[in-house]
């Protein structure tokens, strides 16, 4: 348990770069990653990938740039993802309504396009992205919220390692209707475990020749749980 006598808080997270095996992550930049991300989410495609959103549905890029720049003058910090191999953007993040007086951060307003799917670039992301906020900036709490019928979030957040801890009902308005808000979350004295099941997971070791995992992230991270308690 830590040791929380000297707790003077944690810095507020700010734009950051995050190189990893397979991926880059970058603060976003509206002259450069603009266009790319509309392009990546398939235009006005988008509406139907961030269908859970908050926001009403995007008409055009312009109401897209207008979205992206109130989330950032909301607090939001937006993370932009780079495909190393191919060098194109594939995907976004945002570390979200920060409380560094008690070290609680939420990732959230995530969206990925399908260049990213079935593949290690989105489990790279999200353990940079928890890792920075663990250990760079000392969080306690890294949290992850969806609306309750997003069913394959939720399932994202599980596979990750995130612990379910139940729904607020009429939690929030989106798109004009009530939500209902799952809750799932990390705390630092999990991260060890959480971070050495992603660090194994990632390695090139657990990849075939044609990018099929070896072994699945859920069953890395129960045999590490258990020898810990062996």
């Amino acid at each position: 348990m830590r040791d929380l006598t000297n707790w003077t808080g944690c810095p507020a997270p700010a734009p950051v770069t995050l190189d990893g095996r397979y991926v880059r992550i970058v603060p976003y930049d509206r002259t450069a990653h603009l266009d790319a991300l509309w392009q990546a989410f398939g235009g006005l495609d988008i509406n139907a990938r961030l269908q859970y959103f908050a926001q009403d549905d995007f008409r055009g890029i312009a109401d897209f740039d207008a979205w992206l720049t109130a989330v950032q003058k909301s607090g939001w910090i937006t993370q932009v993802f780079y495909d190393k191999a191919s060098g194109d953007v594939v995907g976004m993040a945002n570390y979200m309504r920060p409380d560094p007086a008690n070290g609680v951060v939420e990732v959230g307003g995530v969206a990925h396009s399908f260049a990213m799917a079935r593949s290690p670039l989105s489990t790279e992301v999200h353990y940079l992205m928890a890792r920075h906020a663990f250990e760079g900036l000392g969080y306690r709490r890294y949290e992850w919220k969806c609306d309750n019928r997003n069913e394959a979030s939720k399932k994202t957040a599980n596979r990750l390692g995130f612990t379910f801890e139940g729904v607020f009902r009429q939690h929030m308005l989106s798109k004009r209707a009530n939500r209902d808000t799952a809750w799932f979350s990390i705390i630092d004295g999990e991260w060890p475990l959480l971070k050495a099941a992603f660090e194994a997971w990632l390695s090139p070791e657990n990849f075939s020749g044609d990018g099929t995992q070896k072994r699945k992230l859920e069953d890395i991270r129960a045999d590490l749980a258990q020898k810990e308690t062996a």
